[in-house]
């Protein structure tokens, strides 16, 4: 195949892997996480909350974890129904081929979906910088969605997998906001733009850098130990 047909080529493959990715459910999630979005913003102004770009970024975490949700949770169940798993595990190095582009397009589509939220947080909250709010939020996401991914691959179930995650993520919001956890690298969802009370700029500056670390390297973990999990092709087919 030469260069000029592999670039005819790509866009077919990006429509089809997003179509199976999100399979139709996609666009109600997102419609969902808007909704979720603008109650919230609603909900800030009636009530009079000091706005800010800390205020923003909690805004738009709930909304993340929706987007993120869908296609991560329900990958490996929507190649089942489909029934074109059993063709995907009879291509070599499946692990990198298939589902490390998969996730790289769900990525840039989340990213570009939050620039989009974080625009409107500008025109109708407080202004804020729509790039930088979306990375920064890529962060906690990357570290949920991986993981998600990762327990697809151990329980083969996205209903399943969905109750798992749920559970994890309350447990994660509580033990978020213990004084143990709360200010330090550990915390998921600590929020990059809200500097405590007292706290040295120049420390909390060291606590977002290793709190960004700690989610990044977490969720090479996670991607890792479930792209070598569909390595066992017997368990799935």
């Amino acid at each position: 195949m030469t260069f000029a047909q592999l670039i005819q080529l790509l866009p077919k493959v990006v429509k089809y892997n997003l179509k199976i990715i999100f399979a139709g459910k996609f666009f109600w999630f997102l419609l969902a996480a808007l909704a979720f979005f603008g109650y919230f913003m609603f909900q800030s102004a009636w009530n009079r909350t000091e706005t800010n770009e800390g205020l923003i970024y909690q805004l738009l975490m709930f909304p993340c974890v929706l987007l993120i949700f869908y296609p991560a949770v329900f990958g490996i169940q929507n190649d089942e129904d489909n029934r074109i798993l059993e063709i995907l595990f009879g291509i070599p190095d499946y692990k990198y081929k298939v589902w490390g582009v998969r996730l790289f397009m769900i990525y840039v589509a989340i990213f570009f979906i939050l620039i989009l939220f974080s625009y409107i947080a500008t025109l109708l909250l407080y202004p804020v910088n729509p790039f930088e709010m979306a990375f920064q939020l890529m962060f906690p996401i990357l570290f949920i969605g991986n993981l998600a991914f990762m327990l697809s691959t151990i329980t083969r179930s996205g209903n399943g997998t969905a109750v798992i995650m749920i559970i994890l993520c309350i447990l994660i919001l509580i033990f978020s906001n213990t004084n143990m956890i709360e200010r330090t690298f550990w915390n998921i969802m600590l929020n990059p733009f809200s500097i405590p009370y007292n706290f040295h700029p120049m420390i909390w500056q060291s606590i977002i850098i290793k709190s960004r670390i700690f989610l990044l390297s977490g969720s090479l973990i996670f991607m890792m130990i479930g792209l070598l999990n569909l390595q066992r092709r017997e368990k799935f087919v």
